[in-house]
């Protein structure tokens, strides 16, 4: 532990020369410190030279305990695990958890490796119950997982992220074979498109099985708020809840077109008998 404090009060003193590494984590102030920090990052053009800063999400409620996330340039997200009384409270405690994770993220064990490819290839395979023969032939879920790892062997987790979360999504929502496709490439990108068309085949699935989308949707929501609590990244959990949420809004407005539509044919109907009995 003493090792890991002083590998990050050494990537502190690299990044933020005007902070002292010994009391950076006493600062309570982590929403400036967190700022400062990847604005460095990107001065630098270290990583994501392209995107934007920091982002704040706080989740209206009428009370405590309030719930805040923040995500990072490259589409990183982390939540306050703790029970927060106010939203400021909710939104240093995210900035918190993030702050750490980034600092993290600089740790050369936190780098895409021949190593970490392989114990990964083989996490993958035991809970898939698939064969470790599979990472050589890029048609298969395993190979192509195996593909995308190399293909950004290098690379911090939080660069590979957005592209991990694609791999997660498109596997979770049973389209996984269009990637293959592509082997992987990096057109994919979470953008209102790709959620679009995943809340499409949500729809499509409701009319197989009806009542499929609000069961996922719970399903997430526990999963958000227990990766949350437990100050995981959360990005995969809040890309479906906010597809299947797009899902359930997209069903519910065809309903009203639906019954609005009957109201108006009925409304003719009916206007069209009275206008026959006054002619009577």
């Amino acid at each position: 532990m003493d090792r890991t404090l002083e590998s990050l009060q050494h990537i502190i003193a690299q990044v933020l020369p005007h902070r002292d590494p010994a009391l950076v984590f006493k600062d309570l102030n982590a929403v400036v410190i967190l700022q400062e920090f990847w604005e460095s990052k990107q001065k630098q053009k270290a990583v994501f030279p392209n995107e934007g800063t920091v982002v704040y999400e706080s989740l209206s409620s009428p009370g405590p305990p309030f719930v805040s996330y923040v995500t990072l340039p490259g589409g990183s997200c982390f939540g306050n695990f703790q029970s927060c009384l106010s939203r400021a409270e909710a939104r240093r405690d995210a900035a918190k958890v993030a702050l750490i994770n980034s600092l993290f993220n600089e740790l050369p064990c936190r780098r895409i490796t021949k190593e970490f490819i392989m114990e990964s290839v083989r996490e993958a395979v035991s809970s898939t119950s698939g064969n470790l023969k599979d990472a050589d032939d890029p048609s298969t879920s395993i190979g192509a997982y195996h593909y995308m790892l190399e293909s950004n062997i290098g690379k911090t987790m939080l660069e590979f992220q957005e592209l991990m979360i694609v791999f997660q999504l498109l596997h979770w929502n049973g389209n996984l074979k269009a990637l293959r496709e592509t082997k992987c490439s990096r057109q994919y990108s979470l953008d209102e498109k790709m959620r679009s068309h995943m809340a499409l085949d949500w729809i499509m699935k409701e009319q197989e099985s009806p009542g499929i989308i609000s069961q996922e949707l719970q399903l997430s929501l526990r999963e958000l708020e227990e990766a949350r609590k437990a100050g995981q990244e959360l990005r995969f959990y809040k890309e479906k809840k906010e597809i299947l949420s797009l899902a359930l809004t997209h069903l519910y407005s065809d309903q009203v077109t639906s019954y609005s539509n009957n109201d108006d044919q009925m409304s003719l109907t009916l206007s069209g008998s009275h206008s026959l009995a006054a002619l009577k």
